[in-house]
């Protein structure tokens, strides 16, 4: 790491608000996009993107620069998205332009896709908060295990355990709606 941006983390460290609004500039758009990848709505990216750079800036005291502050602010933009799912249950919409799509099957009518997509959709709903954020981030945006568990503050081996109950789960959801995986 170039010695300025090092200086900078180690004044962020220390409370400088113009350390943390070079950071912001820096990181802004990759914490919306990862938060965007989780919540798949624009406006509650937005907002939680707001939120956790006020939680970033709160946390200053406790930021280690010599581990990085990426990963850092990652890591507490997913729990704003875990928090905000666990409180919220609306209907969200699984496709989005700035992530990975699920692809429709290739000889399925609009409306059958379409139909099926709503299902989907819904049975992601379902989930529980912390089997779908493992979901979302290992299998639909085919994130590395391991920067799923960075994000999430939990091992590769319980990414894999959520995503393995995730799938059942969505896999009986489906199948009971008249969908075999």
């Amino acid at each position: 790491m170039e010695n300025g941006r090092s200086d900078a983390l180690d004044e962020f460290r220390q409370g400088s608000v113009d350390a943390f609004e070079m950071l912001f500039r820096l990181h802004q758009r990759a914490v919306y996009g990862w938060i965007l990848c989780i919540v798949r709505n624009p406006a509650t990216a937005e907002e939680l993107t707001v939120e956790s750079f006020w939680r970033i800036y709160r946390a200053h005291a406790r930021f280690q620069p010599e581990m990085g502050f990426e990963g850092w602010a990652r890591r507490i933009a997913t729990h704003a998205a875990l928090d905000w799912l666990r409180t919220t249950r609306r209907e969200t919409e699984l496709r989005s332009e700035a992530c990975g799509e699920l692809a429709a099957p290739a000889k399925a009518d609009s409306a059958m896709s379409a139909e099926i997509g709503a299902k989907i959709a819904l049975a992601f709903e379902r989930l529980p908060p912390k089997l779908r954020i493992a979901a979302v981030l290992a299998v639909v945006e085919e994130q590395p295990q391991k920067d799923v568990a960075a994000a999430l503050g939990i091992s590769v081996a319980a990414v894999k355990l959520r995503v393995f109950r995730a799938l059942r789960l969505l896999r009986k959801d489906l199948e009971s709606r008249g969908i075999t995986p």
